[in-house]
């Protein structure tokens, strides 16, 4: 009988360890030696340069992480040329006067508007995301996130952070008899109505009522 048991232990095993390795979350990729900027890209001969905000240096853009800044710096450039992008690679010829290069591995945010360099809520931003139909936009900083709707005052609030696994998260609030909750996503999010890209979907909940939109970190989380 103990034998049998023992067959019997050895024969689990391999499940134990199947569901072992199926609940294990994939380990996040390692972020060193590897730098985040925002700045312009520009094609220039046959080239996609990166130049970053209040900078004179160029780095020639080099997709090693399958982002695919390429194709989408293409999509949006149309006839206006350049474009904000927030990005995270490794950056190297970076002697002043030079042209270096960047390998790209994370894209955070590629859109139009090249004003976002001069943003100067940037830096202090945890995150910011926004929807249409009607539109929405919610900013989260340390000190609380501010919830702004078309047609509706500003409604600044506190709020818990929830980590859900895989790099899913959600801050929730229950203030001034409303129930929010902003659900984010690591998945990648064209703007409806500007087609800009982000690294992030999200889906904002006021009351029950949910809406959709993208999402994407700011200058203060750096994940």
């Amino acid at each position: 009988m103990r034998a049998a048991r023992t067959l019997a232990l050895l024969a689990l095993l391999p499940l134990f360890a199947a569901c072992q390795m199926f609940e294990s979350e994939p380990a996040k990729p390692s972020l060193a030696g590897l730098t985040r900027m925002q700045g312009e890209l520009t094609a220039v001969g046959g080239k996609l340069l990166f130049q970053p905000c209040n900078d004179k240096r160029n780095y020639v853009v080099n997709d090693t992480g399958a982002t695919s800044v390429l194709q989408e710096a293409a999509s949006l450039a149309g006839q206006q040329g350049a474009l904000f992008a927030d990005l995270r690679g490794k950056f190297s010829g970076v002697a002043s006067g030079t042209q270096g290069s960047v390998d790209v591995q994370q894209l955070y945010r590629v859109e139009r508007a090249t004003a976002a360099c001069d943003d100067p809520d940037f830096k202090r931003m945890i995150l910011r995301a926004n929807g249409h139909k009607p539109t929405w936009v919610m900013n989260v900083t340390a000190k609380g996130m501010v919830l702004e709707r078309e047609g509706q005052p500003p409604l600044a609030v506190p709020y818990v952070e929830e980590q859900m696994g895989d790099g899913r998260f959600n801050l929730m609030t229950e203030a001034n008899n409303q129930h929010i909750e902003l659900w984010v996503a690591p998945q990648r999010c064209i703007d409806s109505a500007s087609g800009s890209l982000q690294h992030m979907t999200a889906e904002l909940r006021v009351n029950g009522q949910v809406q959709r939109g993208c999402a994407s970190f700011g200058g203060s989380r750096d994940d």
